[in-house]
């Protein structure tokens, strides 16, 4: 009996020891997860080949960059890199890197691993792959160029890796841009060992349709405070795991979870409910409410820009600049930023944001006067004008918090003053971003963009600064200011130039119209502690804690 007693005393204790852990872990795996509710389905997660933000937020966490930013503003800020310096007038850069990090395969970071994601991008292989690098494109200018090829030399030209702690990057020419763009997230810097098992260059394209290898699908390998862990394309959920073995401080939950739902009533509502712990992007209207049922709303400094863009190759009124001087004075942008965004938004008069390096403070204005522009469309001689706008639905950005809502409103502007507008919405990911970026089909459409640095060759440069299916025109002249602003590598004349170059885009090109320059804010629970917002909208998650 008395064995038996024991036994079942034993026994007891164990259940209740097990009950205990099993209890203990299930408060930790709450505690120990934060779950964001993303605005849209990332494309893919090899940085070279994204330029929207969805992509970018996750494998922002992964995927680090040689220099970043210190968190919550635009400043320069050691990474990978803990020293950069430049010689030879800017046309070569070296970098002194960290010691003892590793990629999330083990293999080791250095000097040689910088100078292989340096050449792998160079020369990567095939239009296709090439087509989807726009910030490489941007920055870089070209691609590895075969003797008797067209155009002039691309900014890079070779890395060597004199130390395992050092590279040492040879440029062509000098650029007013570096070292702020070198905090790109499209440069960041992946496990070379990762991106041939993975085939990463396997990029090819079907009709309107590109696909990827694995890396960029299943397998990104960096060395952030996160590695991936798997990708629920039917759920919609990407789950990142904690890197245990990360060379800085570590993340504070083992687990980040992104589910993607793309819409912002829905995220809301999954929020009130515990299911997520934030999500991006609220509705304005919202934000009042939210902070008063103790939810935290946390603000990003406006750093963006939305336009109006227009494609000059389909139709051949909108060649004439009179038409496009008519279309700027058609919209009321004012009556736009007033109804449809934010408080503290600003309505745009130039391609970069007030707070950006080199914002011209007189360029020519195109106050909101629908007489002058049918005045000019009749001029023009055009008075049966069809134009097809495009916009994007299922997404949400800084710069567009409804774009469904914005279109409107432009589009009524429009018919106003004579212009028929034939509407095409399209998902973001669905078709929106290939048929206007990459394939042209459009007449008008709505994009923006979110700084990603505090240059405005970022902002100008990657809009204008060639030849781009986007706004379908080919203009030297144009192409070569901006080139000349971007080579300048004097801070004060740098910026000097650029505005030069943002009054003649108004007066001279006028190849957009600049619509909103608007903050962002980003909702988190009343429990979430550690989130730094970003203007440029790529915040670190590994400092967030919950209780």
């Amino acid at each position: 009996m008395r064995r038996v007693l024991v036994g079942l005393a034993t026994s007891l204790l164990a259940v209740s020891l097990v009950s205990c852990a099993e209890s203990k872990r299930g408060n930790e795996s709450a505690g120990d997860t934060f779950v964001f509710g993303a605005a849209g389905a990332p494309k893919v997660f090899d940085p070279i080949f994204t330029d929207e933000g969805e992509s970018r937020r996750i494998h922002h966490q992964m995927i680090e960059q040689l220099i970043v930013h210190k968190p919550g503003t635009a400043e320069l800020a050691p990474g990978l890199a803990t020293a950069w310096t430049p010689s030879d007038e800017g046309r070569t850069w070296t970098f002194t890197l960290r010691e003892g990090v590793k990629f999330h395969d083990g293999t080791a970071f250095d000097g040689a691993a910088v100078c292989a994601n340096f050449d792998r991008w160079f020369n990567m292989p095939g239009a296709a792959a090439q087509s989807q690098m726009i910030y490489y494109g941007d920055v870089f200018e070209g691609f590895k160029r075969n003797e008797g090829d067209a155009g002039g030399a691309p900014v890079y030209k070779s890395c060597e890796a004199p130390a395992p702690n050092q590279a040492v990057l040879h440029l062509n020419k000098a650029k007013g841009a570096f070292p702020a763009a070198f905090t790109l997230d499209s440069l960041s810097i992946s496990s070379p060992t990762a991106l041939k098992q993975y085939n990463a260059d396997a990029v090819t394209q079907s009709g309107d349709s590109f696909s990827y290898g694995a890396y960029a699908t299943d397998h990104p390998t960096g060395t952030g405070p996160f590695k991936f862990g798997s990708y629920d394309r039917t759920n919609q959920v990407v789950t990142l795991l904690r890197n245990d073995d990360y060379w800085g401080e570590k993340a504070k939950v083992a687990k980040l979870i992104f589910r993607i739902i793309p819409d912002e009533n829905a995220r809301k509502q999954e929020l009130r409910a515990g299911s997520i712990d934030g999500y991006d992007y609220p509705n304005p209207a919202d934000i009042g409410a939210l902070r008063g049922e103790g939810f935290q709303v946390l603000t990003r400094k406006p750093f963006n820009i939305l336009y109006l863009g227009i494609n000059q190759k389909n139709n051949p009124a909108l060649k004439d600049i009179r038409v496009r001087q008519a279309i700027a004075y058609g919209v009321n942008r004012e009556a736009l930023v007033r109804n449809k965004f934010p408080e503290g938004a600003e309505v745009a008069n130039q391609f970069v944001p007030a707070a950006a390096a080199g914002y011209a403070p007189d360029p020519q204005a195109f106050p909101y006067d629908p007489n002058k522009a049918k005045a000019l469309l009749a001029a023009a001689g055009v008075s049966d004008l069809t134009l097809n706008f495009y916009y994007p639905t299922e997404i949400s950005r800084p710069y567009m918090p409804n774009p469904t809502d914005i279109f409107a409103v432009i589009a009524e502007d429009l018919r106003q003053v004579g212009i028929k507008i034939n509407p095409v919405p399209e998902p973001w990911n669905g078709g929106y971003k290939d048929d206007v970026q990459k394939l042209g089909k459009h007449d008008l459409h709505l994009l923006g963009w979110t700084g990603d640095y505090n240059d405005p060759g970022n902002f100008v440069g990657t809009f204008f600064g060639r030849l781009k299916p986007e706004f379908g025109f080919d203009n030297p002249a144009m192409f070569a200011e901006i080139a000349k602003a971007d080579g300048t590598v004097d801070p004060a004349s740098h910026a000097t130039e650029y505005q030069q170059v943002n009054r003649d885009l108004m007066s001279t090109y006028l190849p957009a119209v600049p619509l909103a320059s608007g903050p962002a804010f980003i909702v988190v629970g009343k429990n979430v502690h550690g989130l730094v917002p970003s203007p440029l909208t790529n915040e670190d998650y590994a400092p967030v804690s919950k209780n």
